[in-house]
């Protein structure tokens, strides 16, 4: 990645970074917490009433690495990707492309992107449903847990249709449906209508969730590849309104470019 694109999306990170204390005194209820009063991020994870591991809680990334490029811990010629997907990539990556970026113009960033983002995210979880709240650009996600299928000819939309099942103490989801519009990342891995993407939402302990995500898009990359982000707890806090339109000036300087 180059080196522009690194320091955009640091500022970027710190730009939308949360304030602290938006909401004072409101302890997060029923967690452990060290003698100092702080959460205590290394006790065990807590489990649900139906006995599965319970993902819920407010989640951010501690880096804008993975946001930035998605292949950072990859070396260089290990991406299984296509030489028009690699081609584009390195087209976006000058920037040149920058105003058609989904994130740019407001709309969804799409799968497996949307966890990268610096704002956090809110897990909520029912024995047959797990609902997902992003900060950023106030969006959401059903990942539903009751033994249905995937639609087997679905309507493309931004962040696809999820279903999940158990695999032990791991939640493994699969999506499909997504209309090919989105990024991958910041450096401009592409995506299309094919995305199938696999996402396995293990929390390690308290205070850290991990998701390995394998992505599978078979006219982008000529196989299967898989990335492992780990997110860490936001305790103590909430979510805070995120209207990406309201008073945007970013748009008009990126078609500038």
């Amino acid at each position: 990645m180059s080196k522009s694109r690194l320091q955009s999306a640091l500022l970027l990170w710190a730009l939308c970074v949360p304030a602290p204390a938006q909401w004072l005194n409101l302890p997060t209820k029923g967690i452990p917490r060290t003698k100092d009063g702080k959460p205590d991020l290394a006790a065990p994870a807590p489990k649900a009433s139906n006995g599965k591991p319970d993902l819920s809680g407010i989640w951010e990334t501690p880096s804008p690495k993975y946001l930035a490029d998605i292949t950072a811990d990859m070396k260089p010629g290990e991406l299984p990707i296509q030489p028009w997907a690699e081609a584009l990539t390195k087209v976006r990556m000058t920037g040149a492309q920058a105003s058609e970026e989904s994130n740019a113009n407001c709309l969804p960033q799409g799968v497996p992107r949307i966890n990268a983002t610096p704002n956090p995210f809110k897990i909520l979880q029912y024995p047959d449903l797990v609902v997902i709240l992003y900060e950023a650009f106030n969006q959401w996600r059903q990942i539903f847990v009751d033994g249905r299928e995937l639609p087997r000819d679905p309507n493309p939309s931004w962040l696809g249709y999820s279903a999940g099942k158990w695999e032990g103490d791991t939640l493994v989801v699969e999506s499909i449906g997504f209309n090919g519009k989105t990024w991958l990342d910041q450096a401009g891995h592409p995506t299309t209508e094919a995305l199938h993407v696999t996402e396995r939402f293990r929390r390690r302990d308290l205070g850290h969730l991990e998701i390995r995500v394998t992505i599978d898009d078979p006219k982008a990359y000529t196989k299967p590849w898989t990335v492992t982000e780990v997110m860490q707890l936001v305790a103590d806090t909430e979510l805070l309104e995120f209207v990406c339109n309201e008073n945007e000036k970013d748009l008009v300087h990126l078609r500038k470019k």
